[in-house]
C-alpha cells in the first residue's frame, strides 16, 4: 500500500528560513566544540579522546530518553528492524567520533581545519552515487576552489604530522559518509531525527567503551590529573553537552539542506576557525602559501554559499519528473 508520495525532500522548497537558520545553528555548534575539544587535548593534555567521545554519547542518550519520558520529543521504541533501518550509521558515527577527537589534538588548528575541507567533494561523491543527486556546475567549480585552497595551504605546512593527516583524512571519510547515510535515514515515518540521535548513539556506546578498554584508553582518562580541577571538568561536561547539540544541529541541518550544504557550512566555520588560529592558540606557523590557500578556500565557500542562497545549489534528483506529479495532487 503506498500511502504517502514516496520520499519527497521536505523542506528545502518551502521557505529560505529554516534553511538558514539550521546551517547557523550548526556551524555554531560546530565552532564551539572545536574550541572546547582542542582545550581539552591540547591545553590540558587530555589523553583520552575516545573517552571523551563515551561521554557526548552519554549525553546524547540522557538528553533524549529524559526528553522522551517528559513527551517533549517522540522517537519510536526500541524493536528489532531498528537495527536494520539504521545500518551502517552506527559504524560510521563511532568511526567518525573517534577519529574526529584523535586528529584534534595532534595538529595545529589551522591544518586541522584546511585538511577537513576534503570532507566536501567526498559529499559531493557520495550523494551523487548513494542519493543520485545531480549538482550544476558552478556548484561544483566553487567545491573545488575550497579543494584547491586547501591543497595550496595544506602543500605548504611546516609542522607536518602523518599521523595527525591520517586521523583527519579518515574523519573527513567518515563525516561525507554519515552526512549523506544520515539525509537518507532521516524520513519522518520511519525513526526520524531524534530516533537517529539516540539509536545511533545507543547501539554505539558499549562497543565505544570496550574499545578505550581494550587500548589503555579508559585507564588513561580514570588516571588524569585534572579530574580535581573544576574548569577542567566544567570544559569536559561542556564538550558532552556541545557533541549532544553538534549532532542535533547536523541532523537539523540535513533535513533541511542538501548534506553538501551541511558539510560546506562546516567548512566555512573551519576556515574562520583557521583565521583565529593565526591569533590564538599560539600553534599556527605562518607561510604564505598556506595563507593564500586558506583566503581560496574561503572565497570558494562564500560563493558557494551565495549560490546556495540563490537556489542554485539545489540538487536535482533523477525522479524529480515523477515525485512533481504525486505531490501535486495533494
Amino acid at each position: 500500500m503506498s500511502s504517502a508520495p514516496g520520499p519527497a525532500e521536505p523542506s528545502p522548497a518551502a521557505s529560505p528560513l529554516p534553511r538558514v537558520l539550521s546551517a547557523l545553528f550548526y556551524g555554531t555548534c560546530s565552532f564551539l566544540i572545536v574550541l572546547v575539544n582542542k582545550a581539552l587535548l591540547s591545553a590540558y593534555s587530555f589523553p583520552s579522546p575516545i573517552f571523551l567521545g563515551i561521554g557526548q554519547m552519554a549525553a546524547t542518550i540522557l538528553i533524549l530518553y529524559v526528553s522522551k519520558l517528559n513527551k517533549i520529543i517522540h522517537f519510536p521504541d526500541f524493536d528489532k528492524s531498528i537495527p536494520v533501518k539504521l545500518f551502517p550509521l552506527p559504524l560510521i558515527y563511532v568511526g567518525n567520533h573517534i577519529s574526529g577527537l584523535s586528529s584534534t589534538g595532534r595538529l595545529s588548528l589551522p591544518m586541522f581545519t584546511v585538511l577537513r575541507k576534503f570532507t566536501i567533494p567526498l559529499t559531493l561523491l557520495l550523494e551523487i552515487i548513494i542519493l543520485g543527486k545531480r549538482y550544476p556546475l558552478s556548484v561544483i567549480v566553487s567545491v573545488f576552489a575550497i579543494i584547491l585552497g586547501a591543497f595550496i595551504a595544506a602543500g605548504s605546512d611546516l609542522s607536518f604530522n602523518l599521523e595527525g593527516y591520517t586521523f583527519v583524512l579518515l574523519n573527513d571519510i567518515f563525516t561525507a559518509a554519515n552526512g549523506v547515510y544520515t539525509k537518507q535515514k532521516i524520513d519522518p515515518k520511519e525513526l526520524g531525527k531524534y530516533g537517529v540521535l539516540f539509536y545511533n548513539a545507543f547501539f554505539m556506546v558499549i562497543p565505544t567503551a570496550i574499545i578505550s578498554f581494550s587500548t589503555g584508553d579508559f585507564q588513561q582518562a580514570t588516571h588524569f590529573q585534572q579530574w580535581t580541577n573544576f574548569l577542567f571538568i566544567f570544559q569536559f561536561l561542556l564538550s558532552c553537552f556541545l557533541g549532544f547539540l553538534l549532532m542535533y544541529s547536523t541532523v537539523l541541518c540535513s533535513h533541511y539542506n542538501s548534506a553538501l550544504t551541511t558539510t560546506v557550512v562546516g567548512a566555512i566555520k573551519n576556515i574562520s576557525i583557521a583565521y583565529i588560529g593565526m591569533l590564538v592558540g599560539g600553534d599556527y606557523i605562518f607561510s604564505v602559501l598556506n595563507f593564500i590557500g586558506l583566503n581560496i578556500c574561503m572565497a570558494g565557500g562564500l560563493r558557494y554559499s551565495f549560490l546556495t542562497l540563490r537556489g542554485n545549489s539545489k540538487p536535482k534528483q533523477p525522479g524529480d519528473e515523477e515525485s512533481a506529479h504525486p505531490e501535486s495532487k495533494s
